[in-house]
């Protein structure tokens, strides 16, 4: 059992050494304009990565203004597109599943927003035709891809790339690079006080 334990923790930990720091140096500098300027952060992604976008704008919106909710500082606006079942479905029926995460941008988003494309693959069908819409209306997009990258690492701005083919590692990993953004942004926002 120990062996099975630490062998997935050191794919893991080999994993992550490879992501290019200046890549998240750079998609931590796209964030910090799209909140100087007010802009808005969408999350999107499927499955695992959904779970993934769900929690890291919990902590764009929470977790970056530690435990007081009446602090003063500026505040992230981030919304996750994966959440709103109704209008997720709704979007799937109607017009299809490669749109559900296109047509909600179309409802919100604007040229100081960011896209923030979570996925494993990097060729889900609704995650390109999210970053392609994005790439139309000028937003920054951060990609968090796995596997060989695909279609969405040529469409980021900041291509923070997991070089992994196991959903389990490129996953965990994509996870840590949001509690790393989280973190910084944490930090940053406790020294305005």
């Amino acid at each position: 059992m120990q062996d099975y334990i630490l062998k997935f923790f050191q794919e893991l930990n080999s994993k992550i050494n490879k992501i290019s720091w200046k890549e998240i140096a750079k998609a931590i500098k796209i964030l910090q304009s799209v909140y100087e300027h007010g802009g808005k952060v969408y999350l999107i992604g499927n499955g695992g990565s959904a779970a993934i976008a769900s929690h890291f704008t919990n902590d764009l919106n929470k977790t970056v203004l530690g435990r007081k909710g009446d602090k003063k500082a500026k505040r992230f606006q981030a919304i996750s597109l994966c959440d709103n079942v109704p209008v997720l479905s709704a979007w799937a029926n109607d017009v299809g599943f490669e749109n559900v995460f296109s047509e909600q941008l179309k409802n919100f988003a604007q040229e100081k927003d960011v896209l923030i494309a979570i996925s494993s693959s990097g060729n889900s069908a609704n995650i390109i035709q999210a970053a392609r819409l994005a790439k139309r209306l000028h937003l920054s997009i951060i990609g968090l891809v796995g596997f060989d990258g695909g279609k969405l690492l040529s469409l980021s701005d900041a291509k923070i790339y997991i070089p992994s083919f196991k959903y389990t590692i490129t996953e965990s990993a994509s996870s840590a690079v949001c509690h790393l953004i989280t973190t910084y942004f944490e930090e940053s926002i406790k020294n305005e006080d």
